[in-house]
């Protein structure tokens, strides 16, 4: 997928997000389904929180600071396809739990607005990244720009599935 195609995917995801978090009702969005999960504020919580730390890893790369490492071959899988395998199931790590909280609507505005103002001041840049310059990522390892870029993509959408869940679930 082209870096253009990438940026624009993000922007419509990103635009769904904004539609479900306009049409939420502010107690509702709090609240935890009755069987269990996150609430619509934590996965807002984690999916922006996370898409902006994703982009300081996608810095590192633009910016040399990163690693020449492989890529583990899992992670090339789902990069292509552009989805988590099914019967993998992926937790948040450890390190990243404690930054899922609850937050208002409000706030998961300002998140998404954060992230869309960071993601385009990469937009000129992401082309010439160098491809063997890479920052880690905890549970897919090693990561160039363009693959980071895919990550965010691919992330947004899973959890935009797991909206959609949720709903159910009321």
């Amino acid at each position: 997928m082209s870096t253009t195609a990438l940026f624009r995917s993000i922007h419509q995801v990103t635009a769904a997000y904004q539609n479900k978090l306009a049409q939420a009702d502010e107690r509702r969005f709090q609240v935890s389904p009755p069987t269990g999960g996150w609430s619509y504020s934590e996965v807002y919580s984690h999916i922006f929180d996370l898409s902006l730390l994703s982009l300081q890893q996608l810095d590192k790369c633009l910016n040399g600071i990163g690693e020449a490492r492989k890529t583990p071959f899992i992670t090339k899988l789902i990069l292509f396809f552009g989805c988590f395998p099914p019967a993998m199931k992926f937790k948040v790590p450890k390190s990243l739990e404690s930054r899922v909280k609850k937050i208002s609507k409000a706030e998961a505005q300002h998140l998404i607005s954060q992230f869309l103002t960071e993601l385009e001041t990469y937009k000129p840049r992401i082309a010439q990244a160098h491809p063997e310059i890479k920052a880690s990522h905890p549970r897919l390892g090693s990561l160039n720009a363009s693959q980071w870029l895919r990550f965010i993509e691919i992330h947004l959408k899973h959890h935009l599935k797991q909206l959609e869940r949720i709903d159910k679930r009321f």
